[in-house]
């Protein structure tokens, strides 16, 4: 058995999937559905015999950085607030 990371984002209506590992990516109506597709997207995937798999434990680091929104409307201020 083999493990991947999944990376789930909304989009919309939808949930997009992402496994950063293998670039596949699928989606779906609810975060379940959308990994059961990737599920089956990777398994696919990994058919090929052509398909690049990761060497070793290529796990990535999944994090957040902070950034500055010059560009962002400030925040409305309530009476009060």
């Amino acid at each position: 058995m083999l493990k991947f990371s999944a990376v789930v984002t909304k989009e919309g209506h939808l949930y997009v999937a992402h496994c950063p590992e293998l670039d596949v990516a699928s989606q779906g109506t609810t975060v379940e559905e959308a990994l059961t597709n990737l599920r089956e997207a990777v398994e696919l995937y990994l058919e090929d015999p052509d398909a690049r798999r990761p060497m070793g434990d290529q796990s990535p680091l999944i994090t957040f950085i902070e950034v500055t929104d010059n560009g962002a409307p400030s925040p409305i201020r309530t009476q009060g607030s």
